[in-house]
């Protein structure tokens, strides 16, 4: 079939979009890239939503698909949705030009939605920044453009900075991550929460600890997904009891962290969790049991 064909297709917001014919725009060359612009052209916002969330959702699922060069594009869309998905859907791209469009983005769009978008992706780069794989200059704009709205006036843009710069080892970094942990804004505390887990210092333990406890279902999870990043064993003891919470999001959490955590305490609890009456906490206590090193026999683990 014809990508011109499939192009007409999928721009007829009368029929439902296919994941066979969207799968066929991947990796397109120059001359198609200028079709699929002239027909996405031509398209109304809410298909032109609809595409790019599906593109965002075939790429996760699926690493031969590639969509780059559309997101790329797309990054200019008119639509503030469709140019968030693009900057969403370019996570697992890491060319270095990447950045200086983010920064800009972060700078100047004038939607609170893309710039929180941009200052999360930029959060990769910091990443990759403090694992000594980017130039130093490369870092050095990445840490100006974080630092530079941390304080900015839009809430969604400063929480995303503060999860996105806490990797990076600067002396400021973590004064705002404990500056964030104490506002008055609950959004605030968990984006605190989110980045003491990417900020991987052992001295934020015992506040993670504390909001495993939290009454907020939110603060609960986040801090067990931090705990699987911080790599602390001394979490264990209070993950496991996480796996009774009356929260499903929490449950699945504090079991993917003890996968990450590993020991014998965690071991022991992932392997109950293999009998568990609810399919999702058994597949996800499988998987955390496969990243523990026992995925071909998780009941040949035993207890030194």
């Amino acid at each position: 079939m014809s990508l011109k064909k499939d192009l007409a297709e999928i721009s007829d917001e009368n029929k439902p979009l296919v994941s066979s014919k969207l799968a066929n725009l991947s990796t397109l060359s120059t001359e198609e890239l200028k079709l699929f612009l002239e027909a996405w052209a031509s398209m109304d916002v809410k298909r032109r939503r609809q595409i790019i969330s599906q593109f965002v959702e075939l790429a996760e699922a699926n690493p031969k698909v590639n969509f780059d060069n559309i997101f790329l594009t797309c990054l200019h869309d008119p639509d503030e949705i469709v140019r968030a998905k693009s900057i969403e859907g370019l996570w697992e791209c890491e060319h270095c030009s990447l950045i200086d469009l983010f920064i800009t983005l972060l700078r100047e769009d004038s939607k609170e939605l893309v710039r929180a978008a941009a200052a999360i992706a930029l959060g990769k780069f910091a990443m990759l920044a403090e694992l000594e794989k980017l130039r130093p200059e490369d870092r050095a704009k990445v840490e100006r453009a974080l630092l530079a709205v941390i304080d900015d006036q839009q809430l969604e843009v400063r929480r995303r900075a503060i999860e996105a710069i806490a990797p990076l080892s600067l002396p400021r970094v973590k004064e705002i991550i404990q500056e964030a942990y104490e506002s008055d804004d609950a959004g605030m505390r968990v984006s605190a929460i989110h980045a003491m887990g990417r900020n991987c210092d052992p001295a934020w333990l015992p506040t993670l600890v504390r909001e495993l406890g939290s009454i907020d279902a939110e603060m609960r999870y986040e801090a067990a997904v931090a705990c699987g990043e911080l790599g602390e064993e001394g979490a264990v003891p209070h993950l496991v009891k996480l796996i009774r919470d009356l929260d499903s999001q929490v449950r699945l959490s504090a079991i993917a962290a003890l996968g990450k955590l590993g020991g014998s305490e965690a071991g022991e609890a992932l392997r109950e969790c293999l009998n568990h009456p609810d399919e999702p906490i058994r597949e996800a206590a499988e998987e955390a049991l496969e990243e523990l090193g026992f995925g071909e026999d998780p009941f040949s683990f035993r207890i030194a």
